[in-house]
């Protein structure tokens, strides 16, 4: 009986284990969840017969040894900080491991020792990274296996929400960090490659430099660059490509709006606001306008946004800027960490609201003389709070590239799952479940 371990049970874990549990007896595996807290997965799981339940602190080696020993293939779903040294604890046991995670540099390092000791650590296996690799590989090795010349690829992913459930301005919630999503594109400034030029944009002109997009049956879509689209060319290997560009996608006047705030300097996450914790979100506001002795907080802001901006008034007025009738409550907080806690009331979901994933490729390449583009994209909709679109995009591939290498896949070393050995199966049973690219080419002019 094959063992799977399975570290940490956070949010995205629901779908995996739902994939895992379906076929432990199929495959006659077994399943050990360990977590800090599992006391929300004993109602579900406690009395299965081939799972196992182990209160794990992450941090704790010597135990967190003991349980990789007796497994086959762990599984990390804990945050991406741990990952090192559980992949050093995997190599020097000779476990394989799968972690949805970015391989970061100190991964990378550990490629030639996994490789001499025969471990495969298989990174970015969830949705993005993970299907948005594995779905443009595919596309971009047929497109240059029919002898076609490559042009351009853009790729962009977004969680956003359901149609259904889309009942606010923003036509956003949130369905994952809400603090990655309120420093989006700080750090650093967005690099990629158009039309064989360098480009970069800096945080604060990131929101302008907006690209809109449509999708058939579910509208329109605004796409702003990732930090680094040109790492890609090589992970891709298409280096020649005269335009790469990787971006994220939210519904038109998301990022209009969310420019504006850029533009106040509600973003920023650098320095702690003075008496923080009284703030009221319109003094929070009326903080970062320009004094006026006579004049509202409401009419600074309309003349802030400028004749072009002030159809964009109403969703500042909705996430509830201008109340003023109770602090926001965040002791020593900076303005981005004061306006997170802002949207997380006016963005939780509600216990009837779905979610949906949407990610779109475009591809521009040219045969025999004519250009072509192709426009792949794939909608994902949750099922519910628990099922969301999120965790069925990240769990399931990883549950299906965890069955692979139950079954024998193998490819040691620091890995992505960019081998047609393992991406092409895994996106055939993403199809059966669901979870499918719908591909439209057109003759370009």
């Amino acid at each position: 009986m094959k063992v799977i371990l399975v570290l940490g049970a956070g949010l995205s874990s629901a779908s995996l284990f739902r994939y895992l549990v379906e076929r432990l007896e199929l495959h006659s595996w077994r399943l050990v969840v360990a977590n800090s807290n599992v006391d929300a997965l004993r109602v579900q799981y406690e009395s299965h017969p081939r799972i196992t339940l182990e209160t794990l602190d992450a941090t704790d080696q010597e135990r967190r040894r003991s349980l990789i020993a007796l497994s086959d293939l762990v599984i990390s779903m804990l945050p991406a900080r741990f990952h090192v040294d559980i992949a050093k604890d995997c190599i020097d046991l000779g476990k394989n491991l799968i972690t949805p995670s970015y391989v970061s540099a100190e991964m990378s390092a550990l490629h030639d020792q996994a490789a001499l000791k025969g471990v495969t650590i298989m990174n970015e296996t969830g949705v993005d990274p993970g299907i948005d690799h594995m779905s443009a590989v595919k596309i971009i090795e047929e497109i240059e296996g029919k002898g076609a010349k490559l042009l351009s690829f853009k790729s962009f992913c977004g969680g956003l929400i359901a149609p259904e459930s889309d009942d606010n301005l923003w036509h956003y919630k949130f369905t994952w960090n809400p603090r990655n999503v309120v420093l989006a594109g700080q750090g650093g400034v967005a690099a990629f490659r158009q039309n064989k030029e360098l480009k970069y944009i800096p945080y604060n002109q990131l929101f302008k430099r907006t690209e809109r997009f449509e999708i058939e049956g579910y509208g329109s879509f605004d796409g702003y660059a990732n930090r680094d689209s040109l790492k890609y060319l090589d992970l891709y290997n298409i280096s020649a490509v005269e335009t790469m560009y990787r971006g994220t996608l939210r519904r038109p006047n998301y990022c209009q709006a969310w420019d504006v705030l850029v533009e106040l300097g509600l973003t920023e996450d650098g320095y702690v606001l003075e008496n923080s914790r009284n703030l009221t979100p319109r003094q929070l506001l009326n903080a970062f306008l320009p004094y006026h002795p006579k004049d509202s907080v409401e009419t600074k802001l309309q003349r802030f946004l400028r004749e072009d901006r002030k159809h964009l008034f109403p969703l500042f007025e909705e996430i509830g800027l201008f109340r003023n009738s109770e602090p926001i409550y965040c002791e020593d907080a900076s303005p981005a960490r004061l306006l997170q806690a802002l949207l997380e009331k006016a963005w939780t979901l509600n216990n009837w609201d779905k979610d949906m994933l949407v990610m779109l490729h475009e591809f521009e390449y040219e045969l025999k003389d004519k250009k072509y583009k192709l426009l792949s994209s794939m909608v994902s909709l949750g099922e519910d709070r628990n099922f969301t679109a999120m965790a069925n995009t990240v769990g399931l591939p990883i549950g299906i590239i965890a069955k692979h290498m139950l079954q024998g896949y193998s490819k040691p070393g620091v890995q992505l799952p960019i081998d047609a050995k393992l991406y092409l199966p895994v996106l055939e049973e993403l199809k059966s479940l669901g979870i499918e690219f719908i591909d439209n080419l057109v003759e370009n002019d």
